[in-house]
């Protein structure tokens, strides 16, 4: 008996989302895409926004369906895609996600170094593409740029790609902020292609302001939160701890899919070699890795006999977070030698362990990029221009690069008190 793939999926974003192709169907049942359920979308958020425990698995499937209502958009207004084409940006933006680790970008650079969660995802998608012989040579082809229509590409990837109109809207949904709530439809109703550049129609100027102003505004509400970046900062040095006891010959109680990549077994050189078969096997590890091995390593460290290592797990499980300092200058080592000493006169903490609960840092914030490709909006004239000079407001704010240092500490409560 052939089984039905036409299924609905009820989003709290979105509303229903129809699944009509079988191989996307497939493609969301794999145990490379289920994962995603379990890899939270913003990290640590949660707590500071109680909400904010959606993962990569909603976001990926509202992105999805964002791709295939401006396919549809685009189709109405004449722009001539086929139905492959359609279903290879569809899929290509479906698992954009599919590298990224356990609390997403909260432990980029923590799990496995050198190495982005684009790379990761494009992995993965070579690997099911494998799988699935070769049936996504067409979305890999458009996730990195090299089919012949570009405006396919910047659906999946630009700055006004579908994955942030859904990113925006969600987070702050599930976070409970207004800030990121944009007149998406609006947006997508406005797309056209020109010269086989996604452009904007001018009826839509005011929604692409409205978009640019709240993705700056979510990142210093949301993702650039002081409270969300002390406790990803801990979150950091409490792995960087744990990965320095295991190459010591401490032992650190992980999962068989962490273990592995804490005491280094499992590294980029691995994802990027030439022999498949190590190449698949570091895939298939990363695979089997997401945010209950964190979770439940960190809920052990509670009791390991080293103090550090307690400290930080005990700080991280019950939000026992460390204080912030933000200024818009660097700290002058005179100011962070202040610190250190004040913070060793309350703590007790040993002067060569200082590192792991005092980090130094800096945050950017940049709404609109200048080095990269630009909104275009177009006119009725048929003249095209970029977003800052056709709006009637200033842009100029949104095209510089905000940034913001900030030093993590304690303010009491020694390692293991």
């Amino acid at each position: 008996m052939r089984q039905n793939k036409h299924k609905i999926v009820n989003d709290p974003v979105w509303g229903f989302i129809d699944l009509n192709s079988g191989l996307l169907f497939d493609l969301i049942e794999h145990p490379y895409f289920q994962r995603l359920r379990r890899i939270r979308q913003l990290g640590l958020t949660s707590h500071v926004y109680p909400g904010a425990n959606h993962t990569r698995f909603e976001h990926s499937i509202g992105s999805m369906y964002l791709v295939g209502t401006a396919l549809n958009v685009l189709r109405g207004k004449g722009v001539e895609i086929s139905d492959e084409e359609a279903e290879g940006a569809t899929i290509a933006v479906l698992l954009h996600d599919l590298g990224h680790g356990p609390f997403s970008h909260a432990l980029e650079e923590s799990i496995v170094r050198g190495i982005s969660h684009e790379e990761l995802s494009l992995l993965f998608m070579r690997d099911l593409n494998s799988q699935f012989d070769g049936r996504l040579d067409l979305a890999i082809r458009i996730f990195l740029d090299q089919y012949p229509k570009h405006f396919l590409h910047l659906l999946v990837s630009s700055q006004l790609d579908m994955d942030r109109l859904d990113f925006l809207k969600r987070d702050s949904f599930y976070c409970g902020v207004s800030e990121g709530v944009v007149s998406s439809d609006r947006i997508i109703k406005m797309l056209d292609v020109r010269s086989d550049q996604l452009v904007v129609e001018a009826k839509g100027i005011y929604s692409v302001e409205n978009f640019l102003i709240a993705r700056r505004m979510m990142y210093w509400q949301v993702y650039l939160h002081k409270t969300v970046v002390s406790a990803e900062r801990m979150l950091v040095n409490l792995l960087r701890r744990a990965s320095d006891l295991v190459n010591s010959g401490v032992k650190v109680k992980a999962s068989g899919a962490f273990a592995c990549f804490l005491n280094g077994e499992v590294t980029a050189d691995d994802f990027r070699s030439m022999e498949i078969n190590r190449q698949k096997m570091a895939v298939c590890r990363f695979s089997r890795l997401d945010d209950s091995d964190i979770t439940s390593a960190i809920k052990e460290w509670t009791s390991h006999s080293d103090p550090i290592l307690s400290d930080l797990s005990d700080r991280i499980m019950n939000r026992k977070l460390m204080k912030i300092k933000i200024s818009p200058h660097p700290f002058s080592e005179s100011q962070l030698n202040d610190l250190r000493s004040k913070v060793l006169s309350k703590t007790g903490i040993q002067d060569d362990k200082l590192d792991y609960f005092i980090s130094v840092g800096e945050m950017t914030n940049k709404a609109y990029k200048t080095d990269e490709e630009a909104i275009m909006i177009l006119h009725k004239n048929g003249k095209l221009k970029d977003i800052r000079d056709a709006s009637d407001i200033n842009l100029e704010g949104l095209t510089k690069t905000v940034r913001k240092h900030f030093v993590c500490y304690p303010a009491k409560n020694s390692p293991g008190n």
